[in-house]
């Protein structure tokens, strides 16, 4: 297989990332930004979550709070950085606009409660911007479906993004960059005498390197990443490494108001867990679901179906005449922890997994993808990372 001719350092790093999520994505693009020999291997899965996420990034009015809040406001920050690196190669379609956040409820001492929290965190970070506190009546001027009564603090830092264009513009700087796509599945396997140890010290492959096996051919590679998703749990089970994530399914409807420009339109979001995001198109997203216990169901359902837009409609009856177009359904990969597992296996040199974001991908993804680089390249492990490392 033919690779670029990059380098970091004197070495060229041979990595094998398996999972084409924004997980996997960014975690290749800085890989190969930074000299190394990229193979990404695309599962093709049904219900991969970035396909389906409505794309929000606005950390600050959540309840998230210590590291995985510090990872996700660094997340939020780093989006400006990676739409440069990107231009840098001539890729200006990322699906990524700044549109501000609009945080809604009839109740003030809600919305009381989430300004203080915003506040307090913007004293530390600029890139929340601007946070007004708006009346009902202003506020449905910046989301005019939106229904009589809801009051909203708006953060004009908050911005959203396409999963599906920016995952296609993160593989398309890899491919630029040197890195090679292989469309299928992919397993890490022990080595003849059965032991994870002979594998990954390359015992019988030659080189101190690890091996992955992809349709059945095997690949070698310095350093593996399991950035599968929902999935990579299965993935790392033969290997005696139990990842403590599950998929949750997600539903996301999307609808469209016929010749409305909502492109500037901010995102909305109540005091619980669905929302609505505009998108250039007249298009606006609602949802979602969060069905812990599906399994790998990627289904829509009638229930959840009536679920999004019962909540859409409610917040935004003005939406009721809106096109039905689709609705996709992501299998979130969540945590038992509700943290990320990010960083090496100690058990098993040259391998790295990247996985458990739930519904914070987007907004991680980048960044992790950076310092997870940073970590298999140079072995310098961020201070953010540490407490995200794998347990075995």
């Amino acid at each position: 297989m033919t690779h670029g001719a990059a380098t970091h350092g004197s070495t060229t790093h041979r990595i094998i990332v398996i999972g084409s999520g924004i997980a996997g994505a960014s975690t290749a693009f800085a890989l190969a930004r930074r000299g190394a020999q990229v193979t990404i291997v695309e599962s093709g899965h049904d219900g991969q979550a970035t396909a389906a996420s409505a794309g929000i990034l606005q950390p600050w009015s959540s309840h998230a709070d210590g590291p995985f809040y510090e990872l996700y406001a660094r997340g939020a920050a780093y989006y400006d950085t990676l739409i440069e690196h990107l231009a840098e190669l001539g890729i200006h379609h990322t699906g990524y606009r700044r549109t501000g956040s609009l945080v809604v409820s009839s109740e003030p001492a809600g919305l009381d409660e989430v300004e203080r929290r915003v506040r307090h965190r913007a004293i530390d970070t600029p890139s929340v911007g601007a946070i007004t506190r708006l009346d009902a009546a202003a506020t449905r001027e910046l989301f005019p479906p939106l229904a009589p009564g809801l009051a909203g603090l708006h953060i004009a830092g908050g911005a959203r993004v396409d999963g599906r264009v920016l995952r296609s513009a993160l593989l398309e700087g890899a491919a630029r960059l040197g890195a090679v796509s292989v469309a299928g599945t992919a397993r890490v396997q022990r080595a003849g005498d059965g032991s994870v140890e002979a594998l990954l010290n390359g015992e019988g492959t030659g080189g101190g390197s690890v091996v992955a096996l992809v349709n059945g051919d095997r690949l070698q590679a310095d350093a593996i990443v399991v950035a599968a998703g929902a999935w990579s749990t299965e993935l790392l089970g033969s290997l005696g490494l139990h990842l403590p994530i599950e998929p949750q399914r997600g539903q996301i409807t999307h609808l469209r108001l016929s010749s409305v420009d909502t492109s500037a339109w901010p995102s909305v979001l109540p005091l619980d867990s669905h929302y609505l995001v505009a998108f250039d198109d007249s298009r606006i997203a609602v949802g979602a679901t969060r069905e812990t216990g599906s399994g790998f169901d990627a289904r829509v359902t009638a229930g959840g179906q009536l679920r999004v837009l019962q909540d859409a409609l409610r917040l935004a009856p003005g939406l009721a005449d809106a096109t039905v177009i689709e609705t996709r359904v992501g299998l979130r990969p969540l945590s038992a922890s509700g943290r990320p597992v990010i960083g090496a296996v100690t058990h098993a040199p040259g391998l790295f997994v990247n996985a458990g974001f739930g519904a914070a991908g987007l907004t991680m993804g980048p960044q992790v993808g950076e310092l997870l680089a940073d970590l298999i390249l140079s072995g310098t492990t961020d201070a953010g990372l540490v407490l995200f490392a794998p347990e075995e």
